[in-house]
C-alpha cells in the first residue's frame, strides 16, 4: 500500500488513544496463548474468579488473503477475510457473524499517494452505507465521511476533519455530529522514543453551547513502566499505571475520581494480561 494521507479514522486518533486507552474501572485477568499452527486462545476472568469469557481465534494466510476466525463461549463465530492487492493499492475486508447474519459487512479501501477512499456496506436487503475520503499527504490531510440509511433514505452522519502531523506532534480539528460539535486536539511528544507525551482536547457542543476541555499526559518512568493521567473541565481526574512484569505481560492499575464531589469514593480498575 502507498504511504498516503491515511484513513479518515486516523484523524485525531493518537490524541484520542492517549486520553481513553487503558482507562478502565473493571477488574480483569486475561491469558493469551498462541500455538505454532496459529491458533490463539484467550481467557478472561472477572474479579470474583468466575470465567467470564473464553475465545478461540485462528489466522490463516493464503496468497493475498488473510482468514481470521474467532469463536467465543456463546458459540458465536466471527469470520473476517481480508484481501489485499486484488486491484492495485486496494484492500477488501469481508466480515460475517454466525448466527447473527445481519452483522455481515463488506468494506473496500483504496490507497493512493495523495488520497484514501473507503466504502462499507452491511450485507442486508436495505443496507447502511458508509463512505470516507481523505486527501493530502502524511503531513497534512483533509477528510470527510458520510453514512446513509437506504431504508429511511436519510444521512445517519456526515463529518469533516483536518489533521497536521509532524515527527514530534500532531493536531486535528473535526466537525462532527452533523455539524453540531467541534473537536480540536493537540498531541506533543516529549522525546524521540514517543514514550512521553502531552495532549490537550477541546470539544464544543454547538446546540447546547457547552465546552469540555481535557488535558493529559504520558510519562515513561523507565523502559518497563508508564504513567498516564488526564483531567477535564468537569472535574474528572483519571490516572493509569502500567508495568511490564514479564515480556509481553502487563499489569495495569487505573483510577478515576470526581474532584467536584470528593465525598464519593474513587473508582479503581485492575488488569493483568499474560502473553507467554
Amino acid at each position: 500500500m502507498s504511504k498516503g494521507p491515511g484513513l479518515f479514522a486516523d484523524i485525531g486518533k493518537s490524541a484520542k488513544d492517549l486520553l481513553t486507552r487503558d482507562y478502565s474501572t473493571d477488574q480483569k485477568f486475561s491469558i493469551s496463548t498462541n500455538s505454532v499452527s496459529g491458533v490463539a486462545l484467550t481467557s478472561t476472568a472477572l474479579k470474583n474468579g468466575v470465567l467470564h469469557a473464553a475465545n478461540v481465534a485462528t489466522q490463516y494466510k493464503y496468497r493475498n488473503a488473510l482468514f481470521d476466525v474467532k469463536i467465543d463461549t456463546d458459540s458465536n463465530i466471527l469470520t473476517t477475510v481480508t484481501f489485499t492487492e486484488i486491484l492495485p493499492s486496494t484492500k477488501a475486508i469481508a466480515s460475517f457473524k454466525v448466527p447473527d447474519y445481519n452483522s455481515s459487512k463488506l468494506e473496500v479501501q483504496y490507497f493512493h499517494d495523495h488520497a484514501t477512499v473507503t466504502a462499507a456496506a452491511a450485507l442486508q436487503q436495505n443496507p447502511l452505507i458508509d463512505v470516507t475520503a481523505t486527501l493530502g499527504s502524511p503531513t497534512i490531510s483533509f477528510g470527510a465521511e458520510a453514512g446513509y440509511d437506504t431504508t429511511s433514505r436519510t444521512f445517519t452522519k456526515y463529518n469533516v476533519g483536518i489533521s497536521v502531523t509532524k515527527p514530534d506532534r500532531c493536531a486535528s480539528i473535526i466537525l462532527g455530529d452533523k455539524g453540531d460539535s467541534i473537536k480540536a486536539s493537540y498531541l506533543y511528544h516529549l522525546n524521540e522514543s514517543k514514550r512521553s507525551a502531552a495532549v490537550g482536547e477541546v470539544v464544543r457542543k454547538i446546540s447546547t453551547n457547552e465546552n469540555t476541555v481535557t488535558v493529559g499526559g504520558l510519562y515513561a518512568v523507565d523502559h518497563l513502566t508508564n504513567v498516564k493521567a488526564k483531567l477535564n473541565s468537569n472535574g474528572k481526574l483519571g490516572a493509569v499505571l502500567q508495568h511490564e512484569v514479564l515480556p509481553k505481560s502487563i499489569v495495569t492499575i487505573s483510577g478515576e475520581i470526581d474532584t467536584k464531589t470528593l465525598d464519593k469514593y474513587p473508582r479503581f480498575g485492575l488488569s493483568l494480561a499474560l502473553k507467554p
